[in-house]
């Protein structure tokens, strides 16, 4: 019985059936090793067209035509249609084979046997169905008996790496669990025990490099898909990678790869919920912190049991602002494990969660002092903005998430400070993208964002700017871009006009322009604070 689930042309020879009729192979000897898929019997000239590969075909030869050049083009049609073996039943069309057929069965590499004896072909065919029928029969058996073994792996604690070790002894080749994206998660071999080298080794020279990713996988090798990471039904999570190291796999690998996938598919939607509920749990944690829900002196103790042990300096509050409206489910997980990975770099202490509700993720890191504030901000905005990338999430318009840095300070600070930072991520996020922010060079916009909906400052801003906002609906240029771009630059005209790419009477101009349709004079500091003051609140009540 073959390994593939079916019989080899070999074995078939040596059933009952074909052997009453004392085969002859004339062609293909050594060719005998294929598997037959399925067996045909027929004797249509163009009996190729009818078949799909894979076949076993008997005849006694009544399509193969009078003339050589008939013959040759039928057996040449049958090994392109990739059939596995010729049976021709020798009798009153042919007493034996003529060389054309043979010598073409030879040079086009198709096993070619010639039957000296009558032989039932129902019969024949009858018996070599069973045979591949049970052949498949035992493969799913063989894949069956690995998926038990996988499930009571799981059951007993075994993880990721136990399921592919299963595997990999299974097929006697590397397996690897990748990401959808060609990142490698796991890898095993077989008999490798803890030692995870060898197969890593393997996974970096045939899927590590980029070029290789671009250049597909080596012939033979096996991909699965593990479903259910994304958003939709038949979205994938991850992808199991039997290479063809140092055999290509057979059916029965990917059968049972099949298998396993189905298996870790689960694991890892678990592992994925298990996660984002930690994440969430330390959000809570940090949330309950800076609502004031959780004493100074409780905290240290709480923070620990979530895994977060400062040192003896300061702590650091940090905000990242998402988009205002939730995420979709699954992707806080995602989102959480790329920036943990991120800011491993980093080499401080940090406690994150995530607050799908609000859109944001909190975090406290430990400080060794207050120096390194600055140092840290910055490497940790970083990392936060390169994990919500490698997360696929971004602001609306594209924009980056905003990052803001809070007061540092000990247990005791740390709530209001938390708080500040949280509300201030809030408000800034209609301004310009800047790697990160210091929550204390916000409040102005704190305070006009907590006025957003009182009237009064509608109407400021209606009062202060209101002619200009009408001029710029109606006619063009727009001027709003030139005042704000001047107050930014604190009304340093040449740094202005370098700024917008103006000449220096082009900007005299709109400036004067401004000052009429305002009724106001952009050298009077009251009307400079006024006029920035309607700029900024004009984010929060537009």
């Amino acid at each position: 019985m073959g390994t593939q689930g079916g019989i080899t042309v070999r074995r078939a020879l040596e059933l009952p059936g074909l052997r009453g009729g004392l085969p002859e192979v004339v062609a293909g000897a050594d060719l005998l090793d294929r598997t037959v898929r399925w067996v045909h019997a027929g004797e249509a000239p163009n009996i190729a067209s009818l078949l799909k590969g894979g076949e076993l075909l008997l005849t006694t030869g009544l399509g193969l035509g009078t003339r050589p050049a008939e013959q040759r083009a039928f057996v040449r049609g049958l090994a392109a249609r990739g059939i596995v073996a010729l049976v021709v039943e020798l009798g009153p069309r042919f007493e034996r084979l003529p060389p054309a057929i043979v010598e073409t069965a030879r040079a086009a590499g198709l096993p070619l046997v010639q039957l000296h004896r009558e032989v039932p072909f129902v019969a024949v065919t009858e018996e070599i169905h069973t045979e591949i029928v049970n052949g498949h029969y035992a493969l799913v058996r063989r894949a069956e008996e690995v998926h038990r073994r996988c499930t009571e792996a799981l059951l007993n604690g075994g993880g990721v790496e136990r399921v592919l070790r299963i595997l990999a002894d299974f097929a006697g080749n590397p397996v690897f669990l990748e990401t959808a994206e060609g990142r490698l998660l796991y890898a095993a071999a077989p008999g490798a025990g803890e030692a995870a080298a060898g197969p890593v080794q393997v996974w970096a020279g045939l899927r590590g490099s980029r070029a290789a990713r671009e250049a597909g996988p080596p012939t033979g090798t096996v991909l699965v898909d593990v479903a259910g990471g994304g958003h939709g039904a038949g979205s994938v999570r991850a992808r199991l990678v039997l290479p063809a190291v140092p055999a290509a796999p057979l059916p029965v690998h990917r059968l049972a790869a099949e298998r396993a996938a189905g298996l870790l598919a689960v694991v890892l939607m678990q592992a994925r919920q298990d996660e984002e509920l930690a994440a969430r749990g330390r959000g809570d944690f940090l949330t309950d912190l800076a609502e004031g829900r959780i004493r100074a002196e409780d905290a240290p103790a709480q923070a620990k049991v979530l895994g977060f042990t400062p040192g003896a300096g300061p702590l650091l509050p940090v905000v990242m602002g998402l988009a205002p409206e939730p995420l979709p489910s699954g992707d806080w997980a995602l989102l959480a494990r790329a920036v943990l990975e991120e800011l491993s770099s980093t080499g401080v202490p940090v406690l994150l969660g995530v607050r799908p509700l609000e859109g944001r993720v909190p975090l406290l890191l430990g400080l060794r002092s207050e120096s390194e504030r600055a140092a840290v901000a910055g490497r940790v905005a970083t990392a936060l903005r390169a994990g919500a990338a490698r997360a696929g999430l971004e602001r609306p318009g594209g924009r980056s998430p905003v990052v803001v840095v809070g007061v540092a300070g000990g247990w005791t600070a740390a709530s209001a400070a938390l708080r500040h930072a949280a509300e201030t991520a809030t408000a800034a996020r209609g301004l310009s993208d800047r790697p990160w922010y210091d929550a204390r060079r916000l409040d102005i916009d704190l305070l006009l964002w907590r006025l957003r909906d009182h009237q009064d400052l509608a109407a400021f801003v209606d009062r202060a700017i209101g002619p200009l906002l009408a001029h710029d609906r109606d006619q063009r240029p727009a001027l709003l871009p030139t005042l704000e771009t001047f107050l930014a630059r604190a009304g340093r005209k040449a740094e202005t006009a370098r700024e917008l790419h103006l000449n220096r009477q082009t900007l005299y101009n709109r400036l004067a322009r401004i000052s009429e349709l305002l009724g106001t004079d952009l050298a009077d500091p009251q009307t400079v604070l006024a006029l920035s003051l309607a700029l900024r609140a004009r984010r929060h009540t537009s």
